[in-house]
């Protein structure tokens, strides 16, 4: 392989700092100070008269300035520093700047290939809006339907960097400046040369570029998040090692750029960043709580389990409002906020109904009734736990019953999976859709494995301090509050609009440390979902900086020389994980599955029809830009059908019944993997174990695909086969069959 010299691709963008707030180098509790509006050009500005204008707006002093300066230059060396990071793991294992197209296509495996697709329709069309009529009108992802993939797959962030490419690569060629370089790569091993290309003009690293620096700037937010929470700086630097010690835990960006999470999660960190303002500051502006919503929506329009997320953050608050920590007026705007950018969203989905018949929807609306009516719960219940209980009883039931009830009224089913996901986890229920999730690692519980890492690192053992001080406090807390009745709470309504009040700064870590647990549960039952989980333990493990929870040490620098022994500990096994990860060497090849690409492209029509795995499907869309039936993207009711009726083949039914159910697709040709017919992930999960739950008359027969990968004949003929895929073509289907 011939060695290539990287050139630079650009300059990092600029940190956002347009949000951020004077408090993040203020004590804990002080709100007084004015928003800045744009501190990221004052350190930039050398004009004296400028300098001194601008800090004379935001309010600051010269040392608060000068501080404020020092968070933000390190918060961009912390972005800086992971954007590196990621940029060099996902190079160094697959060795992506020496791929071809093809290669860098192929590497985006499963449903990544199929988001990816999207971009690449969008940047290949004659302009951009000629691509975003094709990928709303699209033919090709469940031939022979019509569907509007913008509404379905939450492709905001493809559309988004189609559009940016194109701008990009139409500036570049207007003035001659080179955007690429290619090479011609010898892969050795009697295989032809490819074509090699880097640079940002090149359509996937342009791609992933972008979704690297976006993450970049996640942690220059995390940062600030960190250092926001505590009341000092030092905070935000034990959140970001916390985050680097554990980054394996804390994200799978580098492996997985084009997954919605890679786009939406960052959006979620600045979204938890503003609603600690919010909870902090007595009377929180219009202006923050536009920043709400807007980060809201940034992180609602990318992925579609955002839901699911943000269900638990209105729980976290409302769980806070009941005992008294929030306020509620605030607790109202924080809900109408919600509401107004969950019906944005809804609109800009084009009225997709997974969005209203959510749990989180009806939370919104039952949470708001629920508070409207405290008066009336007040006069009905005995203040103290039997109206806290009441009051949450409510909520669960009224959510529920609206969730089901607007299910019902829309005829909505798209998520039903996911209650019997739900269920699977509680009781022995299970079906082919629940089990093709949880036979899945990443859908199953939480291994065991993943405590004992926490445990190594010393993030455990922080978060459970943390935790236990906080939940102290607060037991104190409501312990006062039943002893003294109606007076205390109507104290807490008054602490809580005072500003900088000792209620309000519990409430702000009652809320957090809430959260915590319910990302906790959430990554116990599926351990996907410990994504989350991580790096909030990373901003909660920042409150060991804190003086309002651990000033009982001593003054500040007994206090700092304690959190530095506490890092000096953890970077024992820190620095042992990121020098696993640093000794991450690999180089992308698939001949098998180029191979099979190759042959589609030069003998099958343009519009020949495929079914077969899912992933797989997503390639040959991708690559060849065949017609399939059937793709990774399974929260369609319609498609999850479809691709039981496709996987059929993994079944112990008669060839016959499963001709006639790809005929009845007008599938001309089915891809068949050996692997999905004996691959077992464990007992239950390889696929005609997981078909015998469905179809138990045929139990004990040898599957189909045993047959079908011996002789294809009577009902199927083969027409390619490798090591690994075989290529059967389908008969045609006949009238009476359509």
């Amino acid at each position: 392989m011939v060695a290539k010299t990287k050139k630079q691709t650009g300059k990092s963008p600029a940190t956002q700092t347009d949000r951020d707030r004077s408090p993040l180098v203020s004590p804990p509790g002080k709100s007084n100070v004015r928003r800045p509006g744009r501190e990221g050009k004052v350190f930039n500005s050398t004009h004296s008269n400028g300098l001194s204008g601008i800090r004379h707006k935001l309010g600051l002093t010269p040392s608060a300035a000068a501080k404020l300066g020092i968070t933000l230059l390190l918060a961009a060396l912390t972005g800086y520093l992971h954007w590196y990071h990621l940029t060099q793991l996902f190079e160094n294992d697959r060795h992506f700047s020496h791929l071809s197209n093809l290669e860098k296509e192929m590497a985006f495996r499963t449903e990544m290939g199929l988001y990816y697709s999207y971009y690449k329709t969008i940047i290949e069309a004659p302009s951009f809006l000629d691509g975003l009529h094709m990928v709303m009108n699209d033919r090709l992802t469940e031939h022979p339907l019509v569907i509007n993939t913008l509404k379905r797959f939450n492709l905001y962030p493809e559309v988004v960097l189609a559009s940016w490419y194109r701008m990009y690569t139409g500036v570049m060629g207007y003035f001659g400046i080179p955007t690429k370089m290619c090479w011609s790569i010898n892969r050795g091993e009697g295989l032809t040369p490819v074509d090699s290309c880097e640079g940002m003009g090149d359509p996937a690293y342009f791609y992933v570029a972008c979704v690297f620096l976006l993450n970049g700037m996640m942690m220059s937010i995390f940062f600030m998040y960190g250092s926001y929470l505590s009341g000092s700086r030092l905070g935000g630097v034990i959140t970001t090692l916390c985050f680097f010690f554990n980054h394996g835990e804390s994200t799978r960006v580098m492996w997985t750029p084009p997954l919605r999470e890679s786009f939406a999660y960052p959006f979620l960190v600045l979204q938890m960043l503003l609603l600690t303002y919010i909870l902090r500051t007595r009377n929180p502006s219009r202006t923050a709580m536009v920043a709400l919503g807007i980060s809201n929506l940034c992180f609602m329009l990318p992925w579609q389990f955002a839901q699911f997320v943000l269900l638990t953050q209105v729980a976290s608050l409302f769980a806070s409002y009941i005992l008294g920590y929030l306020a509620a007026a605030k607790m109202q705007s924080i809900l109408v906020t919600h509401m107004i950018t969950l019906g944005v969203c809804f609109v800009l989905m084009f009225g997709n109904s997974m969005l209203l018949t959510s749990f989180y929807a009806s939370s919104l609306v039952s949470i708001w009734v629920i508070i409207a009516m405290r008066e009336r719960f007040a006069q009905v219940f005995r203040q103290g736990i039997v109206i806290w209980v009441m009051q949450g009883l409510a909520w669960v039931g009224s959510t529920v019953l609206l969730k089901f009830l607007l299910s019902t009224v829309l005829g909505a089913s798209d998520d039903a999976h996911i209650s019997g996901l739900i269920k699977s986890k509680f009781t022995s229920y299970k079906d082919f859709h629940t089990l093709m999730y949880t036979c899945a690692a990443e859908f199953d519980f939480m291994e065991l494995e993943t405590p004992v890492r926490y445990l190594k690192t010393l993030l455990l053992p922080i978060n459970v301090l943390v935790v236990a001080l906080i939940a102290g406090r607060t037991i104190q807390d409501i312990v006062r509050c039943l002893r003294h009745g109606e007076k205390t709470l109507a104290k807490t309504e008054d602490a809580d609009e005072a500003a900088g009040s000792e209620i309000a700064a519990k409430g702000e870590l009652v809320y957090h440390s809430l959260q915590l647990v319910a990302f906790a549960v959430l990554a116990i039952l599926i351990m996907r979902l410990k994504l989350f989980l991580t790096p909030h333990m990373c901003i909660m493990a920042s409150l060991i900086c804190s003086r309002q929870l651990f000033g009982w040490i001593g003054e500040k620098f007994k206090q700092h020389t304690v959190v530095f022994a506490v890092l000096a500990i953890m970077a024992i096994q820190g620095m042992t994980n990121l020098q696993a990860q640093w000794a991450i060497i690999g180089e992308f090849s698939n001949l098998p599955q180029e191979e099979l690409l190759d042959w589609i492209q030069e003998n099958t029509r343009p519009n020949a029809v495929f079914a077969g795995a899912m992933p797989t499907m997503a390639s040959v869309k991708l690559s060849t830009g065949r017609p399939i039936v059937n793709h990774p993207h399974y929260e369609d009711a319609g498609l999850r059908e479809r691709t039981k009726l496709v996987y059929s083949m993994y079944s112990r039914m008669s060839g016959e019944t499963v001709k006639r159910n790809l005929m009845k697709l007008g599938v001309e040709f089915f891809i068949l993997e050996d692997s999905w017919c004996t691959r077992r992930t464990r007992p239950g999960c390889s696929m005609p174990e997981i078909w015998d739950i469905e179809d138990p008359q045929n139990v004990g027969k040898t599957p189909l695909c045993t047959h079908i990968s011996r002789n294809s004949r009577p009902h199927f003929t083969t027409v390619f086969s490798n090591d690994i895929y075989k290529v059967l073509k389908v008969p045609k289907a006949t009238k009476d069959l359509r």
